[in-house]
């Protein structure tokens, strides 16, 4: 008993048809892509829109950018004036202290003092040798009266291990020099220079005044309180 088979031109029609379905579905899928190209939502003026974000962008950076050196301005401004009120507190304290001091020799219930020197500031100079003094002289016992006179001062120091005292003359490097004048009712501050020999070691300073009528008087400071920082009277 024989087997038929089909023929060979039936055997291969499968393939041309296969071939056939891909095509037809490639061109299907082809097609539907380019559908959606052509119909699906694009949104209006795409470039123009990405022109505008981007303008925006750089706004919004700027602004940043200016927002932040204002805040850097108004913390400068902030600590200047910060500083500045701390300047005023202190100027404000000063004066009042200036005030208490002036009431303490003018007012009517003020102690009474004679002629003397309430306060001695000594400040060195670029010059190690060079002092500058600052003297307050004093007084509110005679109401009124003008004090007149002259201010000198002495150095007692240690030079090689002795002590000795420097006069007005030495310090001045003028030997006949005169003192400093003053005259005043209730204070007056009276200032000038002296210069310190080189190797001597200041330990207390004398100031001396020499009134036009009465006896000569006079005070002393340690270096360390004459030399000390504290806010003038």
């Amino acid at each position: 008993m024989s087997i038929e088979h089909p023929p060979a031109k039936m055997r291969d029609s499968g393939h041309p048809r296969m071939a056939l379905w891909l095509l037809v579905l490639g061109a299907v899928l082809l097609g539907g892509w380019g559908a959606w190209r052509t119909f699906a939502p694009q949104p209006g003026n795409a470039r123009e829109r990405i022109v505008e974000q981007q303008a925006r962008i750089e706004a919004l950076e700027q602004e940043v950018a200016t927002l932040s050196r204002s805040d850097q301005i108004s913390r400068q401004a902030n600590a200047d004036l910060q500083g500045t009120l701390a300047e005023r507190d202190e100027e404000i304290a000063g004066l009042r202290a200036d005030i208490a001091f002036y009431e303490r020799f003018v007012g009517a219930t003020g102690q009474r003092h004679g002629l003397g020197v309430h306060e001695l500031k000594l400040s060195a100079q670029r010059d190690p040798q060079l002092w500058h003094f600052v003297a307050t002289l004093t007084q509110n016992l005679n109401r009124g009266a003008v004090n007149r006179g002259r201010l000198t001062l002495s150095v007692e120091a240690s030079d090689g291990g002795r002590m000795r005292r420097l006069d007005w003359g030495t310090l001045r490097q003028q030997q006949a020099a005169p003192g400093v004048e003053y005259s005043f009712k209730y204070f007056q501050q009276v200032e000038g220079d002296i210069v310190l020999p080189p190797g001597v070691k200041p330990v207390r300073v004398i100031a001396r005044l020499v009134p036009a009528a009465g006896a000569p008087l006079e005070q002393g400071f340690t270096w360390g309180e004459a030399t000390a920082a504290g806010p003038a009277p």
